[in-house]
């Protein structure tokens, strides 16, 4: 990693944490630090499960627990048993937590105030617009993308949304058992391999490989949400398929796609990717598609 860009970073850190408050054990002149007041935010209007708060917020258990220990303390939190399983503990604000929340909301309201008002309108449109660029290409890095069995739910999920996205953009909407099938079992290796895209534990995107033994391996259930898109996660996917697919022997990859999905067909003749005969009698392919990875 270029050390000029780690340098930079690292002195844009310091001075959005020191302009913001995040040093002050009385962030926003109250008498709390950042993180309680941030837990506050999380935890809403209608409460939220400790284990997603730790997980939307990539704390720590331990961490967390005190946190809303020194909250239920001031009265300002009661973390009770779930509402449909009493082992997820849930975290909900008191009436005087709600309270504090709203006078939290008012004073950072006034905080991204003074930050904008010394500046000229043209030096607040670029702030703003830099802010905004800053925050998608944060979350990019926050996405993780790592191997899942196809039967975990978070899989199934995707796959779910996979088809719905289908059956709204296709022309004549999308039934999967027409569709070429795919089991599980061809998506565990070393028959092949399913890649969760993830962003604060929640799914956000897959992609799947099979191996054909001699002939190329075939990419299937490339999907992205639509909350994420843009930030790069479909290349993430679609490189981490075709670096399987090379650690497993193949030289060739392949995939087929509708015409519809013009954006999936860009990305994909962008990666290298060039189109060839059918290969294969999938009933919703419009294109196929062929990469040498070496």
């Amino acid at each position: 990693m270029d050390g000029a860009a780690v340098a930079t970073v690292r002195r844009f850190n310091r001075l959005v944490t020191q302009r913001v408050g995040a040093l002050d054990d009385h962030f926003l002149a109250r008498d709390r630090p950042l993180g309680e007041a941030r837990l506050l935010w999380e935890i809403g209007e209608d409460g939220c499960d400790v284990r997603e708060l730790r997980a939307r917020l990539g704390l720590d258990s331990g961490y967390v627990s005190r946190l809303l220990r020194s909250l239920e303390a001031a009265r300002l939190v009661v973390v009770q048993p779930g509402e449909h399983d009493g082992r997820v503990r849930a975290a909900r604000l008191t009436s005087r937590g709600a309270a504090e929340r709203a006078e939290l909301d008012r004073r950072s309201d006034e905080l991204a105030t003074s930050l904008l008002a010394p500046l000229s309108v043209s030096q607040r449109d670029r702030l703003v617009a830099a802010m905004s660029e800053v925050e998608r290409l944060l979350t990019a890095a926050m996405v993780e993308i790592a191997p899942v069995d196809p039967a975990d739910p978070r899989a199934r999920h995707c796959v779910r949304e996979y088809a719905a996205e289908l059956q709204r953009r296709f022309s004549g909407g999308f039934d999967p058992g027409r569709s070429r099938s795919v089991q599980d079992e061809e998506l565990r290796p070393p028959a092949g391999i399913m890649l969760l895209a993830s962003l604060q534990s929640e799914p956000v995107g897959c992609g799947c490989l099979r191996f054909h033994g001699n002939e190329p391996a075939e990419i299937k259930r490339l999907w992205v949400s639509s909350a994420v898109r843009g930030l790069g996660v479909g290349r993430r996917l679609l490189a981490g398929l075709e670096a399987h697919a090379g650690e497993g022997g193949s030289e060739t990859v392949r995939l087929d796609t509708n015409g519809s999905l013009l954006e999936a067909i860009a990305m994909y003749r962008s990666s290298g990717y060039v189109e060839v005969a059918p290969f294969n009698d999938e009933p919703y392919a419009h294109h196929w598609f062929e990469k040498r990875l070496r």
